[in-house]
């Protein structure tokens, strides 16, 4: 694996964007110069993240998502090393 994070990554197993060994690796995401601890799914290219939005949940049970716009950053957490 590359010591690059993926543009797209998702949390959900079910997803296109999944990523098993990313995940395990632990990555750190940074939205408009914050760290964010709960994000379920970004895309670096697009500047985007998707969070939980309060405590509703869908008929599966996943949260229901809102999609924030703005600078994304990702990297893993193995290294510590920020990705820009």
């Amino acid at each position: 694996m590359t010591d690059t994070p993926p543009d797209r990554l998702s949390i959900y197993p079910d997803s296109p964007h999944y990523s098993y060994d990313a995940l395990v690796r632990g990555i750190g995401v940074r939205f408009r110069g914050e760290e964010k601890t709960n994000v379920e799914e970004y895309c670096i290219s697009e500047g985007w993240i998707k969070v939980a939005a309060g405590k509703a949940v869908d008929r599966k049970g996943r949260p229901l998502l809102m999609t924030l716009k703005g600078p994304v950053e990702a990297w893993f957490k193995d290294g510590e090393a920020a990705e820009g």
